[in-house]
């Protein structure tokens, strides 16, 4: 019987045992890693020492010093520009990635993971910056490399652009690039974070591509109050005003406004959810949603924010002292606006809902921008690349509630689609949480994707 079942073993083919990763993928594996384990936070981590750290990468690759450079407008907030020449037929593509991240401490991560260390377990990647974006900045530049190993002459240049200050700070890499060496990046289009692919219980569901987002503004709430002695309570009191505030601005809902992307994104949705949300989403595409049906398709997070500007709190303070009554009481409410959304709309109905007690104030001004065609020769090529790895999973324009740098690009004349080809399961959002991770299954898919995408418009596909 053993002699039986140890030919048994012998006889399984190799495909099914775990295979080795590939010299190019172990090549984005160890730039992820590399990446993750710069600590790149603003303000004292060091954006440079990792846009330095992949320079090396490329210029020990082969790549003529000429063509990598390392800009650093300000010490630590260093962006790399590195780029393929091609044969100059077609203007340059631009693959852009932000290499900074959000802060993370390590006491706020479950046991055994640290968010500065690439840790592997139960087949995830976990770190900070493991989505947010330094899988596609190390696949970026692992492509780069595979593409000049395999002789490829693209119709075009191909430019990698991996930036600071993306997720907040005071140096954003790309507004300093376009102002001040826009031949760096200038493109015919680029290539960003801001989409990615969904999973329904491990199955590829949708790919998400970005091609519009909305616009980031915050919001101050401020109470104040004459003060005095703990032991001497009054009625009022600038913590509870300012607590009655938020409860009203928790209970807000802006109105719905369903504009081209969004019709567009319910379009596809329709035809893949199912039951009483399908008719829903069909609906709201159709424009001819009733109270109901809006209801019903805002009850999904995910869908309420591409149909209306949302609000919510996200930080508090308040008082002085333990013993004294409160002074002065602030939260931040951070909004993201529709596009076309007017901002002093959005601030009266946040004073309304606050109350008359609390002082509302915008902190600056939204940046706006045009949505990319989402019918576009691009597209398509997305749709081309996208269909060969995955089959009949549908790609979906969307307009990201989250801001990206893809606005900057937008307003500078270059269209940009946020496309990633890597894959979370419905519903999972870590991105600037506790315990960020990636599906190592999800980067290595992704790696390939990019790859494949980056080849076929670099050729003119």
């Amino acid at each position: 019987m053993r002699r039986a079942l140890a030919a048994l073993l012998l006889a399984l083919p190799v495909a099914a045992q775990p295979a080795e990763p590939s010299g190019h993928d172990r090549l984005a594996r160890d730039l992820y890693r590399e990446l993750v384990e710069i600590r790149t936070v603003h303000p004292d981590g060091d954006n440079t020492a990792a846009a330095r750290a992949m320079a090396r990468r490329l210029l020990e690759a082969g790549f003529d010093a000429k063509d990598v450079e390392v800009v650093e407008p300000a010490p630590r907030k260093g962006n790399l520009v590195a780029r393929l020449r091609g044969t100059g037929e077609l203007r340059p593509l631009l693959l852009l990635a932000h290499i900074d991240v959000v802060e993370a401490k390590a006491e706020d991560w479950s046991d055994g993971l640290d968010p500065f260390r690439l840790i592997e377990k139960d087949g995830y990647y976990y770190g900070r910056g493991t989505l947010d974006d330094k899988a596609m900045a190390a696949i970026f530049v692992a492509s780069l490399v595979r593409l000049r190993a395999e002789g490829f002459r693209p119709k075009r240049d191909i430019v990698v652009a991996l930036t600071a200050d993306e997720e907040g700070g005071t140096h954003n890499g790309v507004a300093w690039l376009l102002r001040h060496r826009r031949e760096l990046v200038d493109a015919e289009f680029a290539l960003n974070e801001g989409g990615a692919g969904t999973l329904r219980d491990g199955k590829p569901w949708i790919h998400g591509v970005q091609v519009g987002e909305k616009m980031y503004l915050s919001f101050d709430l401020e109470a104040t109050h004459p003060g005095g002695h703990s032991s001497v309570p009054t009625r009022d009191n600038a913590i509870y005003d300012l607590a009655a505030a938020l409860s009203g601005v928790a209970r807000l809902e802006l109105p719905a406004r369903v504009g081209y992307v969004t019709r567009a994104h319910f379009a596809r949705l329709a035809n893949i959810e199912s039951g009483e949300l399908a008719e829903a989403i069909a609906a709201v595409a159709a424009g001819r949603a009733d109270d109901a049906q809006l209801r019903r398709v805002s009850a999904e997070p995910r869908y309420n924010a591409q149909l209306r500007t949302t609000c919510v709190a996200t930080k508090l303070e308040g008082g002085h002292a333990e013993n004294a009554l409160p002074q002065r009481a602030k939260a931040v409410v951070n909004c993201r606006l529709l596009p076309g959304e007017d901002p002093d709309f959005v601030l009266r109905e946040l004073q309304r809902a606050a109350g008359e007690r609390v002082r509302v104030k915008a902190r600056g001004a939204p940046r706006a921008s045009e949505a990319t065609d989402a019918r576009s020769p691009v597209m398509r090529t997305i749709e081309r690349v996208s269909e060969s790895m995955w089959p009949g999973v549908p790609v979906v324009p969307l307009m990201s509630a989250g801001a990206t740098d893809g606005s900057r690009l937008r307003n500078a004349g270059i269209p940009t689609y946020g496309v990633s080809g890597l894959f979370l399961e419905h519903g999972e959002v870590r991105i600037h949480g506790r315990d960020e991770r990636l599906a190592v299954k999800s980067f290595v898919e992704g790696t390939e994707f990019l790859h494949r995408l980056v080849k076929a418009l670099a050729a003119g596909e």
